[in-house]
């Protein structure tokens, strides 16, 4: 049998693209890993490395109508030097992060693809190591709009990103670690060459002008970005791939949308969502009779069709009529109201309406113990303020059964989190973990904003001393072929099914905290970017002042009864054992004699939570007692607990014990203690300091 000798393997492909993003290298690598997909890339930035796979399937999937998209960001643990925690020790589902980061390189990537487009297109994005002062997200946004450019993917790419954030006044592009700490704005851009198509941002009430900068600067940065990319793209790129185009036959289109325009236009003329979704039901009927032998295969395409006859119109009322389908002017609200206190157990609760949209938020109050434990790639370790959104079948009138929250609800409660993190109290101002639940009891349009007004009425109602009371709303777009445009502000369903954006954004009357964008289109110019910034600071200004304030002029002075009582102080951390005690002995005696429950940190901060006043008090007294250290030539009152030959034992403090010597008893000269004491005796007595062997010295003599 002959030797088997493999030769060297050699990547005849390989080649390496070198940019400085920032400040730090950006190294691009292709024709080494993943060569079975359709685009691929190793993308470093810093000493982060992602990679980036690009595939479509051969052919299109039958029956649906929309592109079939999926964006995943794979978080690997050992790229922080971490083994996943849990009993399997390996990753899981998403952590919440990723979730939320897929969601964000999905937005800005989908309307770039071919609106016929129907074959199944997947980006994997694999986090392989993290360097904590060069985002991977942004690395993941940059390596996915590489891949797909480069791949005969059709896409009319590419795409770059920036995250910018204001330190000390000042802008920095991709900030470190250290700088994010410090910044005041957390700002992620999306952009291509000529229009911005992503924006999402977390900003401690930040005006509008200077969150507008903030944008411009980043697609500045993009478009230098973008220019090694498109070199990367005419060197390596490969042709696009053909496809057969899904879309609808024109003439049959042309011929249903005579036919039924006119009854279609009737039945979108109101407010009712029930009203309307009645009247389509027989449009649809009338529509399968009188076509479905001409077209056999109409039944498949009804869903698509009916969608666009109703976008036609839609589009067609707002472009030429300025004519919205419930009879609004372009920048008016819908009807508004507020409540709170709806559930009598519950610490809060704000429900908040905006014609057919409705949401309930609810506010638990919890002990910081409570807080969400976090294991990610990165270093944050946990979440003391938590928002959770539920979009349940009935809120839209469909019949569906109760699922875990997807992408969608994991987002809005994201967004609406953010919203509010920067008008929540320090946990040394409110030492309470807190958690919000906006359940979305009625859905037409703008329920992630309508999570955010709902969320202010619920900590306000719950006692929670925000800063400023925050509101949040959408504006829409809609964009001509001759480049016309206009906005129209707080859009309902069919508004945001059929326009060009929903651009949402949420802040106080000082300055915006949170702005997320959605497009349908291939970017938004400086124009619509700066009126949709201003439309929706007037609307966010009109809900807090007429709507919110109306329903709670102020935080209550007191968190419910139901709620934990909380008590805070700081001992001296070399106490924290004695407190503690022995296998926890101590700790427990407390919270069984009490009836609290005590949180202590590592610097000696302990929090107390009980359900009254009493037991607080009970267990802070006895805490007090523990740490309690005597003053030297301070005189105590205490009692005789132990008698000995060479003195006597006294309780100073509640479980403190000293030693008087018999020396120190008596100013005249005694032989035993038993002549002048006895147990149960109430004496006062002065701490002199420690003697000789460190032990605590008293003197009874001396008190007088």
């Amino acid at each position: 049998m002959s030797n088997a000798i493999s030769s060297p393997i050699e990547f005849k492909n390989y080649k390496v693209f070198n940019y400085t993003y920032a400040g730090r290298p950006l190294v691009i690598e292709t024709g080494k890993m993943a060569g079975l997909a359709n685009g691929s890339v190793l993308i470093r930035y810093g000493e982060t490395a992602l990679l980036c796979c690009a595939t479509a399937s051969a052919k299109p999937r039958d029956g649906i109508d929309f592109l079939p998209l999926s964006v995943d960001y794979d978080e690997r643990m050992y790229a922080a030097g971490k083994i996943p925690g849990g009993y399997l020790k390996r990753e899981g589902k998403p952590s919440e992060k990723a979730v939320l980061t897929s969601r964000v390189i999905d937005r800005p990537i989908r309307p770039l693809f071919p609106k016929d487009l129907r074959n199944d297109v997947a980006l994997t994005l694999t986090v392989m190591s993290v360097d904590p002062d060069c985002s991977p997200e942004i690395t993941a946004m940059i390596g996915a709009s590489v891949a797909l450019s480069i791949s005969d993917i059709p896409w009319n790419g590419p795409i770059g990103g920036a995250f910018i954030g204001l330190v000390d006044g000042k802008f920095v592009v991709n900030p470190t670690e250290a700088e994010q700490k410090k910044s005041d704005l957390q700002l992620t851009v999306a952009a291509s060459t000529e229009k911005v198509v992503m924006i999402e941002a977390g900003a401690n009430e930040v005006d509008d002008d200077t969150m507008y900068e903030a944008i411009m600067l980043a697609h500045r940065e993009i478009k230098d970005l973008l220019e090694f990319i498109n070199a990367i793209v005419d060197e390596i790129g490969k042709p696009k791939f053909e496809y057969p185009s899904c879309e609808l036959d024109h003439d049959m289109f042309d011929k249903i949308f005579d036919f039924c325009e006119k009854d279609m236009m009737e039945a979108l003329d109101t407010d009712d969502k029930n009203v309307r979704d009645e009247k389509v039901v027989p449009i649809t009927d009338a529509i399968l009779e009188k076509f479905g032998e001409e077209y056999p295969d109409l039944p498949t395409m009804m869903d698509e069709l009916i969608y666009k006859i109703q976008k036609k119109i839609v589009r067609r009322w707002l472009l030429v009529d300025k004519k919205r389908v419930d009879g609004r002017r372009m920048d008016q609200i819908r009807p508004l109201g507020s409540e709170v206190g709806l559930l009598p157990r519950a610490h809060g609760s704000g429900l908040f309406t905006r014609g057919q949209t409705q949401v309930l938020t609810v506010a638990t109050l919890g002990t910081l113990s409570e807080a969400q434990m976090l294991d990610g790639i990165d270093n944050e370790t946990e979440k003391r303020y938590m928002h959770h959104y539920n979009m349940p079948g009935f809120s839209t009138g469909e019949a569906k059964p109760t699922r875990s929250p997807g992408r969608r609800e994991i987002g809005h409660g994201a967004l609406a989190e953010r919203s509010l993190v920067p008008v929540l109290p320090s946990p040394e101002e409110f030492p309470y973990a807190i958690r919000l639940v906006s359940d979305v009891v009625s859905s037409n349009g703008s329920t992630s904003q309508g999570s955010v007004c709902g969320s202010t009425l619920a900590l306000m109602d719950a006692g929670v001393p925000i800063k400023a009371p925050v509101a949040g709303i959408s504006c829409g777009l809609i964009t001509a072929e001759d480049g016309s445009w206009d906005t129209m502000l707080d859009i309902q369903g069919l508004e945001d099914f059929y326009g060009d954006m929903d651009f949402k954004v949420a802040g106080t009357h000082k300055g915006i905290t949170s702005i997320q964008m959605d497009l349908k289109i291939d970017g938004l110019t400086p124009e619509i970017i700066k009126a949709a910034l201003a439309q929706t600071h007037v609307g966010r200004d009109y809900i807090i002042d007429e709507v919110l304030l109306k329903a709670i002029p102020a935080p209550r002075a007191e968190v419910s009864k139901y709620a934990p009582k909380m008590t805070t102080f700081k001992i001296d951390p070399d106490k924290i054992r004695e407190v503690i005690g022995k296998g926890g002995a101590v700790i427990q005696k407390i919270v069984a004699d009490s009836g609290a429950k005590v949180d202590i940190d590592d610097n000696g901060t302990i929090c107390i939570a009980a359900i009254n006043a009493e037991s607080a008090n009970i267990a802070k007294s006895m805490i007090d007692a523990i740490v309690f250290e005597p003053e030297v030539g301070a005189v105590y009152t205490g009692t005789v607990t132990g008698i000995k030959e060479f003195g006597c034992f006294v309780e100073y403090a509640p479980g403190k014990e000293g030693m008087v010597h018999i020396s120190k008893i008596a100013k005249t000269r005694i032989d035993k203690v038993e002549d002048v004491l006895k147990l149960g005796d109430t004496v006062k007595v002065k701490y002199i300091g420690l003697d000789k062997k460190g032990r605590m010295d008293f003197s009874i003599k001396d008190a007088e």
